[in-house]
């Protein structure tokens, strides 16, 4: 038991030591080269060898690594309560259409607000981002909720995630169907958005971000339990006493408010939701939630940095689009389950 306990404690430690690692490069890397010593040292209130490495730092890479970090937790954990709700080992926000209709309640809120600035989110304000945020969350709500009604009648694993990605599509349909009606500089911007970038978040928007997306993953922690009582089916959580119900609209509204308050802001991130899980049942050996939580928060937060990172290194002085670099991680590990799934006929546990 307590070689078990110690092997974890490793595994977490290496885990914490290469998020930090990450979040530096991160912000040490770029178009500009900044000596990680250096980062370091501005992030201490010090003075650089450059005075404008510290605007760089704090003005723009800060909060873009910030974000990434805050992203990769939320999908993690978004995707992990949609595979134990579900039981489906390939569910995820944006495999669901979740991001689809996240995506949905985001073009609502820009079309109303009328703006006629070329960034997709300037200008919304204060309100106008807690707006976004609750209309994102509302719209992948509505989306978890139809796909969780439906998962009811329709037992077929694969046949799921057919009907997820066409509700995806019909989602995407209505949004495209409204940017009809705004301006060809709101339609270009949102295109742009679709293509995920964690650059476009301000300090100002981080302040609420911050407390949604961290007030999402404290729901996701207290729900440890009910979420391990879930993975023998419902009957079971019953047998438990738990509320099934109660218990069910908590999972959703958090996995919403996580999956839609980054959505809202960083746009649709396809793949993280649906992989990082995986990698971590398979690093820590565990389907205990208690464990797979903190575990997912922090290596969502790693894979996040790791591809924001790549976003800005394979081409110089250009950024990639960050759902082609997600895509690129995440493509192998969906594989893997599938061919897995396939063998053993079987939901992890």
């Amino acid at each position: 038991m307590h070689k078990i306990a110690n092997q974890k404690f490793l595994l977490f430690s290496i885990l914490l030591t290469a998020l930090i690692l990450a979040f530096l490069l991160d912000l040490a890397l770029g178009s500009v080269d900044i000596p990680i010593d250096e980062v370091i040292a501005i992030l201490f209130g010090q003075q650089p060898e450059k005075a404008i490495w510290t605007s760089i730092i704090i003005k723009f890479r800060l909060p873009k690594a910030l974000t990434a970090t805050l992203a990769g937790a939320a999908l993690g954990v978004s995707g992990l309560q949609m595979q134990t709700l579900f039981r489906n080992p390939l569910a995820g926000p944006f495999v669901l259409g979740i991001s689809s209709g996240a995506s949905l309640g985001v073009a609502l809120v820009v079309l109303l607000a009328n703006a006629t600035t070329p960034t997709l989110l300037a200008n919304l304000g204060i309100i106008g981002d807690f707006g976004l945020v609750i209309a994102a969350s509302l719209g992948a709500a509505s989306v978890l909720g139809i796909m969780l009604v439906v998962s009811r009648r329709v037992q077929d694993t694969m046949t799921l995630l057919i009907l997820g990605l066409l509700f995806g599509y019909a989602t995407s349909a209505m949004v495209s169907i409204l940017l009809q009606f705004s301006s060809k500089e709101r339609i270009q911007s949102y295109i742009m958005w679709t293509f995920g970038s964690f650059a476009g978040v301000t300090w100002k928007q981080l302040v609420i971000l911050t407390p949604v997306i961290c007030l999402g993953l404290l729901v996701a922690v207290l729900l440890s339990k009910p979420l391990n009582a879930f993975l023998l089916g419902e009957s079971y959580a019953r047998s438990l006493g738990l509320t099934v119900q109660q218990t069910r609209f908590y999972i959703i509204s958090s996995a919403s408010v996580l999956a839609g308050g980054i959505t809202a802001f960083c746009g649709p991130i396809a793949f993280l939701g649906v992989a990082i899980p995986h990698l971590c049942r398979s690093l820590l050996n565990t389907a205990d939630h208690r464990i797979l939580i903190p575990g997912v928060i922090i290596m969502g937060a790693i894979l996040a940095l790791i591809a924001d990172l790549f976003s800005q290194l394979w081409v110089s002085q250009m950024v990639l689009p960050l759902n082609a670099i997600t895509a690129l991680i995440g493509t192998p590990v969906v594989t893997w389950v599938i061919l897995r799934r396939n063998s053993q006929k079987s939901f992890p546990s």
